[in-house]
């Protein structure tokens, strides 16, 4: 018996090299995490280089979200195809082409356009990673890696916002092009780690399991999971999940910024939050049994209504409160989301990439109209208060769509 042949008929989720394999995912969410809120330490500096508002910037950073909810369903469905060791290698050359392309804007469109090609590339991040967790996890397991690798594009996003201005600007002679193409640079070394960890037989003799299974007609798994009222459901509260999360992960640097704070300190504090997440996390999944899921997914979305509320103080101890509340709600909501959807038994392991598609798909209709929400709205009146009292509604909303999937 050959090596691969032991290793395909060993379970994925007895395979010590599942670990290995989530240092990788891990990883891959790091640049996804870094690459989205590249543009928001920097608002200003490039907003006065290139002559764009606002309300402009907001348009710039929920351009890749507009572009992810057409492409993450077709996503799911190449990832189901060619498996994710490809698939992940595609999406980290897209990420870095749009960080590259992001430096050689002259405008708002080249900008826009730069932006919205991470929308080709993140959905394979997005249905990729749980696909890969799905297969090599199990059980209370599965729950631990999902809630691990989702510190991956916090742990990116924190980097991004603490050393943007404070380290990488000063570096790289305050030259905001400059450190887009080092950003995509780390992407693209990323990539090579990725191919070096799936050239493992373990990982290749689980990708040929993988291609080797049958494939059902898609569209009729698609009408199939859309039937189902707890989906449905579910894909109405990711849109509101990411409508704030990708609002404040976009404009919280800004936020702070209105109340008084400067540059560097507005990109520590607006890291906070990530800082916090990376602790929530992991824990939370772990604790969110499927009895425990809907009452923590309930003090979530509560957390998540009181940091919006606090953001409208400018007292320091309450905009630190509202920050560690946000970041105990981001490290959660998503994942919890994400667990509900795959416990559908109709889902299951086998539609994982699809599911995952419709459900980023769906989600980021709220990822994109969250910051363009923001950046108009707060255009419009003159500051963020207007913008926070919304991101308050939808969490209410958040908790109507709960007590619907209580039933």
């Amino acid at each position: 018996m050959t090596d691969k042949k032991k290793i395909s008929d060993l379970a994925a989720s007895a395979h010590a090299y599942r670990w290995v394999v989530l240092g990788g995912v891990w990883l891959v969410y790091f640049c996804f995490g870094l690459t989205i809120v590249t543009l928001a330490p920097l608002v200003n500096v490039v907003g006065l280089d290139l002559g764009l508002s606002h309300s402009r910037m907001g348009t710039v950073m929920g351009a890749w979200q507009l572009v992810f909810i057409a492409s993450a369903v077709p996503c799911g469905v190449l990832l189901d195809r060619i498996g994710p060791r490809r698939a992940l290698v595609i999406a980290l050359l897209v990420i870095a082409a749009s960080g590259a392309l992001r430096a050689a804007a002259g405008g708002h469109l080249s900008l826009f356009l730069a932006v919205a090609v991470f929308g080709l590339g993140g959905p394979l991040v997005s249905v990729g990673a749980p696909k890969l967790i799905g297969l090599w996890f199990e059980g209370q397991e599965r729950r631990f890696a999902m809630g691990l690798y989702m510190t991956g594009p916090a742990m990116g996003s924190m980097a991004s916002l603490a050393l943007t201005n404070s380290l990488m600007m000063p570096l790289l002679g305050g030259n905001w092009r400059a450190v887009m193409l080092a950003y995509a640079a780390i992407v693209l070394a990323a990539g090579l780690v990725w191919l070096a960890i799936t050239a493992h037989p373990a990982s290749r003799a689980i990708e040929s399991r993988l291609a080797a299974a049958p494939r059902e007609p898609q569209l009729k798994a698609f009408a199939e999971i859309l039937q189902i009222p707890a989906v449905r459901i579910v894909l109405a509260m990711s849109i509101g999940i990411f409508f704030i999360n990708h609002g404040l992960n976009n404009w919280l640097p800004e936020i702070l910024r209105s109340h008084g704070m400067g540059v560097n300190a507005a990109g520590f504090w607006a890291a906070l939050p990530t800082a916090v997440g990376i602790v929530a996390a992991p824990t939370i999944p772990r604790l969110a049994t499927p009895a425990r899921r809907m009452g923590i997914l309930a003090a979530l979305f509560l957390l998540a209504a009181g940091a919006t509320l606090l953001l409208l103080s400018a007292n320091g101890t309450l905009l630190a409160a509202a920050l560690v509340m946000q970041g105990v709600a981001r490290g959660g909501m998503m994942t919890l989301a994400m667990l509900i959807l795959l416990d559908v038994p109709e889902v299951g392991s086998r539609r994982t990439g699809l599911a995952g598609g419709l459900f980023f798909s769906a989600a980021e209709i709220g990822g994109s109209l969250g910051p363009m929400s923001i950046g108009v709205l707060a255009q419009w009146s003159g500051g963020f208060a207007t913008s926070l009292a919304m991101l308050t509604g939808i969490t209410v909303v958040l908790m109507a769509l709960l007590v619907a999937l209580r039933r």
